[in-house]
């Protein structure tokens, strides 16, 4: 029986006298990735690339017995990718994808294997939720390539089933400890971006892409007015909406003395643009002893408060950009009148102990 063929993969090469360094197998064929075990971050984007060039998107109608889900995710990456706003979250979805489903042709998507990759996801250390969020991106890459006339009818794909909505909001106290654990190590930039989430509620991107100015890139923050412009005059509307927002009394007057010792962003490090705050931020997680709450915790924590103080859903949509129908959901239970007319209902009945 013939051996069954792998998909392109990895292999760290080793070689006597010369330093090791990963390459793509794909059957008998043999190519350097050029990176050592040094960077095997860029290894494996070289081999997302080296899928994606095998799989070029085919011209003409095809059916899914002729089509790889490579070449379908080929052409959802290449032809919708430009246009959406966050174009690396299909990278990333891809980058995942391609592994388990590159090889295989549309009409191996099944409801087993969809439940074989997801499994295969979560022993690699991956979340079911993250692994349910790819194959979604498999599933809108079917869709547009049937949408588009490259593919003749799509297979349905079976997600995992959707997490609940985690409760984890910070407590005051945790979220003092975090603003003098950035404060303490000298990471002055987090504790505004804290400050910022908190009274805001924007997200992680659009805090650090805050400028003082109007801008092309990202949202801004108008001393003058006293507005907060999440997004940017010509950035495309998608479901994640940017509202602009009145800025609570309190963070006006600290981006006001803010603005003083910066140049251009209203986050920044060492007078430039931050980009990417992980390291930062598990340092002041570790050092205020605060665990379980990466930087979107900030944003959650925000709209809870938000409730417990009493606010109207109505504006509290307007204000954080979420539908009413996912505050009732997700933060109700945490408003003051929750369940309020049940329980006058209960004690006007006159019930006796």
């Amino acid at each position: 029986m013939p051996r069954k063929l792998q998909p392109p993969r990895l292999y760290l090469r080793k070689r006597a006298g010369r330093d090791p360094v990963y390459v793509i197998k794909d059957g008998d064929h043999e190519r350097s990735t050029g990176f050592g075990p040094e960077r095997s971050r860029d290894a494996e984007e070289a081999l997302s690339a080296y899928i994606v060039q095998k799989h070029a998107a085919p011209s003409g109608v095809m059916t899914p017995d002729t089509m790889t889900v490579g070449a379908a995710l080929t052409i959802y990456a290449q032809e919708h990718g430009p246009t959406v706003a966050s174009p690396e979250r299909i990278a990333y979805a891809i980058e995942a994808l391609a592994p388990f489903w590159a090889e295989l042709t549309v009409a191996t998507i099944k409801k087993e294997t969809c439940r074989l990759y997801a499994r295969s996801r979560v022993g690699q250390g991956v979340k079911e939720s993250t692994a349910r969020r790819e194959l979604q991106t498999l599933s809108a890459a079917l869709s547009y390539c049937v949408g588009e006339g490259r593919l003749t009818i799509a297979p349905p794909v079976l997600l995992p089933p959707k997490s609940e909505p985690r409760d984890r909001w910070l407590t005051r106290e945790e979220a003092a400890a975090l603003i003098r654990a950035a404060r303490r190590t000298g990471n002055h930039h987090i504790a505004r971006f804290i400050l910022v989430s908190l009274y805001t509620g924007t997200r992680k991107a659009a805090v650090l892409s805050l400028q003082w100015v109007p801008n092309f890139a990202g949202g801004h923050v108008d001393l003058d007015t006293g507005r907060l412009y999440r997004a940017s005059a010509t950035a495309r509307t998608t479901n994640k909406r940017q509202p602009s927002i009145k800025v609570p009394r309190k963070l006006l007057l600290h981006l006001r003395r803010w603005r003083a010792d910066t140049r251009q962003f209203v986050v920044e490090w060492r007078g430039e643009q931050v980009g990417d705050i992980k390291t930062a931020w598990k340092t002041i997680c570790r050092e205020a002893g605060v665990s379980d709450a990466p930087p979107h915790t900030l944003r959650h924590t925000s709209i809870t408060w938000t409730m417990q103080r009493g606010a109207r859903v109505e504006d509290a949509s307007g204000f954080y950009g979420v539908s009413v129908e996912t505050l009732q959901r997700v933060y109700w239970h945490h408003h003051p009148d929750y369940q309020e007319s049940v329980h006058e209902a209960l004690e006007n009945r006159g019930f006796r102990g």
